[in-house]
């Protein structure tokens, strides 16, 4: 027997011992889950029945319900995890569950839409195009969840890397948004050919290294002269989704994409203040290190007399021990 073959034989019941253990482990460590820790799981199956749904809508045409249940589900993607760490019910279950639900809200419902809608007239290509896409945003998921526990300095929370699977899904349906306005013309041949090299520049942003904003420490902190700017310009992006849903998505959309270019700029504009930074306090901690090795004969101290008898410190009586 080969050497490899034997080393394969002894991992076994290593992996088997493994494998068992595994499967007995409990879902939540104790017996009794308290109920805020399950609060962020319903936000997060209500998207996913969203997402669903998005699909059924899409496959009978409605895609003014798909598209309601897609952007819904994005909204709710936003809240749930925020709700957690409010709450402080983060778990690895929700983090599994939310990806699961990402997943399929925001690459497979997207590309069912988006097929059904005017790719699927370009038969193999279409497919191809929208299989393309769901694999990018498991792949864009995957790399995030194993990038979770790395250290990396706080300004880069401000950044995702490559773009987020909801935005994607939002910006990859701008297609649709520009039929519903009435733009007929989209569903010619030659406009659905420049939507599927615009379906596959999508994917490709999720799965690249470019960084684009995410946002996340605004949150944290918010002077007190932006609190009514901030409410008034929500309360009115709503009623703009709610009145104008197809205009007000296209803005949005085209606004986002022409900030990429922007915010790719601050990023490595800040990396290399960050490196500028890094490369000072190296220099200075090397200098004072050497420094240090070799002080001049004229700075050196006489050392007191080293005494055998015993120290007593006087103090006066008023003073406190």
């Amino acid at each position: 027997m080969w050497p490899e073959e034997a080393a394969m034989d002894m991992d076994e019941p290593l992996l088997e011992t493994e494998t068992r253990r595994r499967r007995r482990r409990s879902l939540f460590r104790h017996r009794r889950v308290p109920v805020r820790m399950l609060v962020p799981n319903f936000f997060t199956l209500l998207g996913l029945c969203a997402g669903l749904t998005s699909i059924r809508m899409g496959i009978e045409g409605r895609y003014d319900l798909a598209l309601a249940a897609i952007v819904f589900a994005g909204c709710l993607d936003g809240i749930d995890g925020r709700i957690a760490r409010l709450l402080k019910a983060s778990s690895r279950f929700g983090a599994e569950l939310d990806s699961l639900a990402d997943f399929v809200n925001f690459g497979v419902a997207p590309a069912f839409l988006i097929f059904n809608w005017g790719l699927g007239d370009l038969k193999s290509a279409g497919w191809i195009c929208v299989m393309i896409f769901a694999l990018a945003s498991a792949l864009r998921l995957a790399r995030f969840n194993t990038a979770i526990d790395e250290e990396k300095p706080k300004w880069q929370s401000n950044y995702f890397i490559g773009m987020p699977t909801p935005a994607a899904a939002i910006a990859v349906l701008l297609p649709v948004y520009i039929s519903q306005l009435g733009f007929d013309e989209i569903k010619a041949h030659w406009a659905l050919t420049i939507v599927l090299v615009y379906t596959l520049f999508i994917a490709f942003m999720m799965v690249s290294t470019i960084p684009t904003y995410s946002g996340k420490l605004l949150g944290e902190r918010v002077g007190r002269e932006w609190v009514l700017p901030i409410f008034v310009i929500a309360v009115a992006v709503v009623a703009m989704l709610f009145t104008y849903p197809y205009q007000t998505l296209t803005a949005i959309t085209v606004a986002y994409l022409a900030f990429i270019p922007l915010s790719w700029r601050n990023f490595h504009d800040k990396a290399e203040k960050g490196d500028e930074a890094d490369a000072m306090i190296a220099s200075g901690s090397s200098a004072a290190v050497s420094g240090g090795t070799s002080p001049p004969a004229e700075s050196a101290v006489e050392e007191p007399p080293k005494t055998t008898g015993r120290i007593f410190t006087l103090r006066s009586t008023d003073q406190p021990k």
